[in-house]
């Protein structure tokens, strides 16, 4: 009975320590060679070895190392959205807690509560124009209508798809240059958790009005309720115990107690946001970092969790880019009418973050330098849009075109991101906000 989990055990060794090398050699060639940031190197590779790629080909005796699906999950819904071993799926969303919990405790509580009115300016901007504008453009090349809801859904859902920011992505290029606890760091960071709850809030709004063919005011309402409420439940309660948590954790004296402790906050705060409030982990992660920032603790893990996030970080980003599937882009029935349709999201994509971010920002204080760093640092859509293309996928709402545009979309706004988000700090300090000085 033992030998089948030996094996399967065995089996996850070798897919987690290829996934490992990997990510090392991506972001090494990417660092070293190519002098960009590592994490584009993470995430191409991840779509070299992923399943639809060079990790599917069947080598003889050795056969493929990653399956498509692993057989010991029995329910066949979850089979079809499992496009990745689910040990490595896991692995890839633990590294992801782990990035935005560290992310948290980098961030300065004080500035994050300080610019929260910003942030969810610059956030709100960056949810409605992208939303709108993937409406339209799906519209405008005949994916959806507007002759009735189940033929509108289609462009609800992109503009679904477009709203959404990873956090991850931004928050790991803000740590590599040292601006994680900057003005617009802060500031981004806020805005990015802010845009996936709003995102998810209109995630669910969408895949209720699929299921049921309509919405009700109370739903959306006790939706946006549950939503809003953990996150500023856990962000303010969780600040106000902050220093009875933390002597909790530092009363333990057992090596390398107080950092499995904490860990272990992070990890149940994220499990929590997903199981029962319907947000996505890394919020839960991020905020009961944020709230264990100013405490005793944080000075006491935070060289020991930088080296967990050297092991773990890495992985994250190349199992976000084991999740692209470029095939499904090159075997459209309507290649050209795809590369078009391709072209004009991305190009609205990118337009509609850069303005409805952008200009937010500008109007809350922001100089034009510091408004361009808040609006490239809201760009990258990553694992994010891979999950809600994913979701419109499997339903049926959305058609293979539409995912492969999806991810063609998504690839090359993560991509340009950390890119132009590196140079936008080169210039000189950056500039606080006016609503900073009151």
């Amino acid at each position: 009975m033992n030998e089948p989990l030996l094996h399967l055990a065995a089996e996850l060794m070798i897919m987690f320590a290829v996934v490992v090398f990997a990510a090392k050699i991506g972001g090494e060639i990417a660092e070293r060679w190519l002098k960009i940031p590592a994490v584009l190197g993470e995430l191409s590779a991840g779509i070299i070895i992923s399943p639809f790629a060079l990790g599917g080909v069947d080598f003889g005796i050795i056969g493929p190392i990653f399956h498509p699906v692993i057989e010991a999950i029995h329910d066949p819904d979850l089979k079809k959205t499992a496009k990745l071993p689910f040990e490595i799926y896991f692995v890839g969303q633990l590294a992801a807690i782990i990035l935005l919990f560290e992310a948290g405790l980098e961030t300065n509580r004080q500035q994050f509560v300080r610019y929260v009115k910003p942030a969810t300016a610059v956030a709100m901007g960056g949810v409605l124009v992208p939303f709108a504008l993937g409406m339209l453009v799906t519209i405008w090349f005949g994916y959806a209508n507007f002759s009735s809801i189940s033929e509108l859904l289609p462009a609800l859902f992109v503009g679904t798809i477009l709203t959404a920011t990873s956090v991850g992505i931004t928050a790991r290029v803000l740590a590599d240059i040292g601006e994680i606890d900057s003005t617009e760091g802060v500031t981004v960071l806020a805005s990015a958790v802010v845009d996936d709850v709003l995102g998810i809030i209109i995630l669910a709004v969408v895949v209720g009005i699929h299921e049921q063919g309509s919405v009700t005011a109370s739903g959306v309402s006790a939706i946006f309720l549950k939503a809003v409420g953990f996150w500023l439940g856990l962000t303010v309660f969780g600040s106000i115990l902050a220093r009875y948590i933390s002597a909790f954790a530092v009363f333990f004296k057992s090596a390398g107690a107080t950092l499995s402790i904490s860990v272990a906050l992070g990890l149940l705060a994220a499990g929590i946001a997903e199981v029962y409030f319907g947000l996505a982990m890394i919020i839960g992660a991020y905020s009961m970092g944020l709230a264990l920032s100013e405490t005793n603790l944080k000075h006491r893990i935070e060289g020991p969790m930088r080296s967990v996030g050297y092991l773990l970080i890495p992985v994250f980003f190349t199992v976000v880019g084991m999740q692209v599937n470029l095939g499904a882009f090159v075997d459209s029935d309507h290649l050209g009418r795809t590369a078009l349709f391709a072209t004009a999201l991305t190009i609205a994509a990118i337009v509609s973050k850069l303005l409805g971010s952008g200009l937010p920002a500008l109007a809350v204080g922001f100089d034009s330098i510091g408004a361009q760093r808040v609006a490239w640092g809201m760009l990258p859509r990553g694992e994010v849009a891979l999950i809600v293309a994913d979701i419109g996928f499997e339903s049926g709402v959305i058609g293979g075109e539409i995912f492969a545009v999806a991810i063609i979309m998504t690839i090359i706004t993560t991509v340009m991101a950390p890119v132009f988000l590196i140079r936008s700090f080169r210039p000189a300090n950056p500039s606080a906000p006016e609503t900073s000085s009151s």
